[in-house]
């Protein structure tokens, strides 16, 4: 068995909570070698690329990451011996940020204070790196029809896991993962309703601007791989609440959990909670760990003096 075996194919279980009679399950993505979903883009990125002659064994792969997909992207390159770079910027998670270095030929770190658009500053920078090296193959998570196919086995597998589920909930970023996924579960699941859920101040669905500090979950643009997601319903959560759910899922399900799952959960939660429904079932993607974010979500310190003042604002 090689390391790329374990890519996809997590387990599905069926948590503890319930809310108003619905049963909730949580599909593990926590559980892919590097620790989150983005193994699933970045695998079938890069051996669909290379198959379809768009990657050569001498480019250098290149990506715009905030965590997990570039730790994902620079784990795959690594594996079949091709260069990587990853552009990130000064939000990064210290853990993150350690790991995509030790296994990246080059990062390139944005962190000139002056720039309040952080993630429009390491797309710039991609473009302009790819000008100067023609050999550079751009992943471009936002617009590659490749990251929307890569989750089509991920909505297969929900759907054989739990083949009369109601409602699927997922968070929002690239939208690579609710593109393919939905497409995936609509195809056999036409019933199926899919709830996006997008954290406060992103401006994915074109709401107005706030500060976020949870990696994952949120955007500052609306990907243009969006418009291939079948999307009925949409939950907006403040990070606060995704933090305390995080901590929840730890003491109750005994699962340390990374932001945007602790988001997805009290999505869930907050979309039935006035509602009684009986035989229910939802199923949401827990779409990586938590032992990245011990410094930031699950340390008091940092949330007393990161969300301070934050209820004020509501």
């Amino acid at each position: 068995m090689k390391i790329s075996d374990l890519v996809g194919n997590t387990p599905l279980i069926e948590l503890k909570e319930k809310v108003n009679g619905v049963q909730i399950y949580a599909k593990l993505e926590l559980l892919n070698p590097t620790g989150s979903v983005k193994d699933r883009a970045a695998n079938y990125i890069i051996t669909e690329g290379m198959r379809r002659g768009i990657i050569t064994e001498d480019a250098v792969i290149i990506e715009s990451s905030s965590g997990n997909f570039g730790i994902a992207l620079a784990a795959c390159a690594k594996r079949y011996g091709l260069r990587f770079w990853c552009v990130i910027d000064k939000k990064i998670n210290k853990a993150n940020e350690i790991v995509i270095r030790e296994l990246s030929e080059n990062v390139i770190k944005i962190d000139d204070k002056d720039i309040t658009d952080l993630l429009g500053e390491r797309i710039r920078t991609v473009k302009e790196l790819q000008k100067q090296n023609p050999n550079m193959y751009w992943v471009n998570q936002y617009e590659n029809p490749l990251n929307m196919e890569a989750y089509y086995q991920l909505g297969d597998e929900i759907c054989n896991d739990v083949p009369d589920v109601n409602y699927v909930f997922i968070g929002v970023s690239s939208c690579g993962t609710i593109a393919g996924v939905s497409t995936a579960i609509k195809k056999r699941r036409p019933d199926c309703k899919i709830i996006a859920v997008d954290s406060l101040g992103s401006q994915i669905f074109g709401y107005m601007p706030k500060a976020r500090f949870i990696p994952g979950i949120g955007s500052t643009i609306t990907p243009a791989i969006l418009k291939y997601a079948q999307i009925d319903d949409l939950v907006i959560v403040d990070e606060r609440d995704g933090v305390k759910s995080c901590k929840k899922i730890l003491q109750e399900e005994q699962l340390l959990v990374g932001g945007s799952s602790g988001m997805v959960f009290h999505a869930i939660c907050e979309y039935f909670k006035d509602n009684k429904c009986k035989n229910l079932k939802a199923a949401a993607i827990f779409p990586d760990r938590g032992e990245r974010y011990i410094d930031t979500i699950f340390n008091k310190e940092w949330c007393e003096k990161t969300f301070a003042g934050r209820r004020e604002e509501s």
